[in-house]
C-alpha cells in the first residue's frame, strides 16, 4: 500500500510539475531574452502572462473532459501540445511570436496542473488525500528548486532558447510516464454519467457553493502572491540586487525549500487538528509575515538579508495553505472532481495573472511593487479565511452534482 502511495505521488507529482518547470526554468532568461529579441521588460513578462492565461482558461477544458473520457486521454493531448508549442519557442525569432507560442505552450501544459488533482480525489479523501496532495507537492516543488538552477546553466552555456529544447525533452518523459506508470482511475460508469450539459450544471453548482469557491480564492490569493514573485524576482534580484542568474536561482531555491518542507506537514497536522484549523493557523502566520515584510520595505529597509528571511518563513506558512484548500475543496465534489479542480485551476491562474498585471503597472525595477503585491495577496486571503471558514465548520456541500441517468 505505502509502495503504490509512493509511486502515485512520485507520477502524478512529476506531470505536475512540467508546467511550473516551464516557468522555472524560464525565469533567469528573462532578461537575456529581453536583450535578444529587443524587447521591453514589459513586454517580456507578457510571454510569461500568457503562459498563466492559458493555464488557467485551459483546465475548464481539461476536467470536465477528464471526467467524460478518462483521465489518461487529456494528459496524452495536453503533453503533446505542449511539446510542440516547446519547440516553436525555441524558433521563435521575435517577441510576438514567443507569446503567442507560449500561449499554446501554457494549453497543453494545464493538463498536467488539473488532471493530477482529480486523480487525488479518485484514490483518496480527508488526511489520506492530504498527504498525498503534500507528497505530490514534494516531487511537485522539485521544480522551482532545480528548474531555476538547470536554467540558469543552461544559458549560461547555450543560451536561453535551450531552456525551451529541455522542456521538450520534459514532455517526452511525461507521455512514457502516462503510458507505463499510471493507471485510469475514472471507471466507465462516473464517464457515463458526465457529459457537457452536466459539465456545465456542474460549474453553475460549484459556482454558487459559497465554501467551494471561498476556498479556491484562499488559494488563489496564495497562489498570486508567488506569481508576483516569479514576474518580478529576476528583475528585482538580477538588475536592481546585482546577483548574477546562478545567485538568483539559489535566491529563488530557498524560498522553494521553505515551501516544500512545510507542505510535507500537512497530512500530519490536518490529522492531528482538520484540515480548518490548519488552514486558519497558516494563512495568519502568512499574512503577519508578508504585511511586516512590507511595513519594512515602507519604512526604508530594503536590504536584501532583510527580504529573503521573510519571504522564507512566510512560505513556508503558504506551503501549508495550498494543498489543504485544495484538498477541502474537493472534498465533497467526489463526482465531478475533474470539473471542480478545473474551475479551481482556473480562477486561481486567472487570480494570478490579473494581480501580475496589475504589479507590472507599477513595477520600476525596486523591491517595493513585488513586496506590496506579496503582502496585499497575503491580506486578501486572510480575508477570505474569515469569511469562508470562520470559526465553526463549513457545512457539507450541496448535491447532487450531476444529472444521472
Amino acid at each position: 500500500m505505502r509502495k503504490s502511495f509512493l509511486r502515485a505521488a512520485l507520477v502524478l507529482g512529476l506531470l505536475s510539475a512540467i508546467g511550473p518547470f516551464a516557468i522555472d526554468m524560464y525565469l533567469p532568461a528573462l532578461p537575456s531574452i529581453g536583450a535578444s529579441l529587443n524587447a521591453s521588460v514589459s513586454e517580456v513578462q507578457a510571454s510569461l502572462m500568457a503562459f498563466f492565461i492559458a493555464m488557467g482558461l485551459g483546465q475548464l477544458i481539461y476536467g470536465p473532459v477528464s471526467d467524460q473520457v478518462g483521465r489518461k486521454p487529456p494528459l496524452y493531448f495536453g503533453l503533446g501540445l505542449f511539446a510542440l508549442g516547446s519547440v516553436g519557442c525555441a524558433l521563435a525569432p521575435d517577441i510576438g511570436t514567443l507569446v503567442v507560442l507560449r500561449f499554446v505552450q501554457g494549453l497543453g501544459a494545464c493538463a498536467g496542473m488539473v488532471v493530477p488533482r482529480a486523480i487525488v480525489r479518485d484514490l483518496h479523501t480527508g488526511p489520506d488525500a492530504a498527504r498525498l496532495m503534500s507528497l505530490l507537492m514534494l516531487v511537485f516543488s522539485v521544480s522551482p528548486i532545480l528548474a531555476p538552477l538547470t536554467g540558469s546553466w543552461l544559458i549560461e552555456w547555450f543560451g536561453w532558447r535551450s531552456v525551451f529544447w529541455a522542456v521538450t525533452l520534459a514532455a517526452g518523459l511525461g507521455l512514457w510516464l502516462v503510458s507505463t506508470s499510471l493507471q485510469e482511475t475514472r471507471s466507465p460508469a462516473s464517464r457515463a454519467s458526465s457529459t457537457a450539459g452536466s459539465a456545465l450544471t456542474a460549474y453553475g453548482v460549484l459556482l454558487r457553493d459559497r465554501h467551494f469557491m471561498g476556498l479556491v480564492f484562499i488559494g488563489a490569493f496564495g497562489i498570486s502572491s508567488f506569481f508576483v514573485y516569479l514576474a518580478n524576482s529576476s528583475f528585482v534580484l538580477i538588475t536592481h540586487y546585482g546577483l548574477t542568474p546562478r545567485q538568483y536561482s539559489l535566491a529563488f531555491a530557498i524560498n522553494a525549500a521553505s515551501f516544500i518542507g512545510a507542505s510535507q506537514l500537512t497530512g500530519r497536522l490536518s490529522a492531528a487538528f482538520g484540515l480548518v484549523t490548519t488552514i486558519r493557523v497558516a494563512v495568519v502566520g502568512y499574512a503577519a509575515v508578508m504585511m511586516f515584510l512590507w511595513v519594512l520595505n515602507l519604512l526604508g529597509m530594503e536590504q536584501l538579508d532583510v527580504m529573503t528571511p521573510l519571504l522564507l518563513i512566510g512560505y513556508g506558512f503558504l506551503g501549508l495553505v495550498l494543498p489543504s484548500t485544495a484538498v477541502l475543496a474537493l472534498e465533497g465534489h467526489g463526482d465531478i472532481a475533474g470539473t471542480a479542480s478545473a474551475l479551481m485551476g482556473t480562477v486561481q491562474f486567472m487570480t494570478g495573472a490579473v494581480v501580475m498585471a496589475v504589479v507590472g503597472v507599477y513595477a520600476d525595477g525596486s523591491a517595493g511593487p513585488m513586496v506590496a503585491g506579496i503582502a496585499v495577496c497575503a491580506l486578501l486571503a486572510f480575508s477570505m479565511v474569515r469569511s469562508t471558514l470562520g470559526y465553526v465548520e463549513p457545512p457539507p456541500p450541496a448535491r447532487p452534482y450531476v444529472r444521472r441517468r
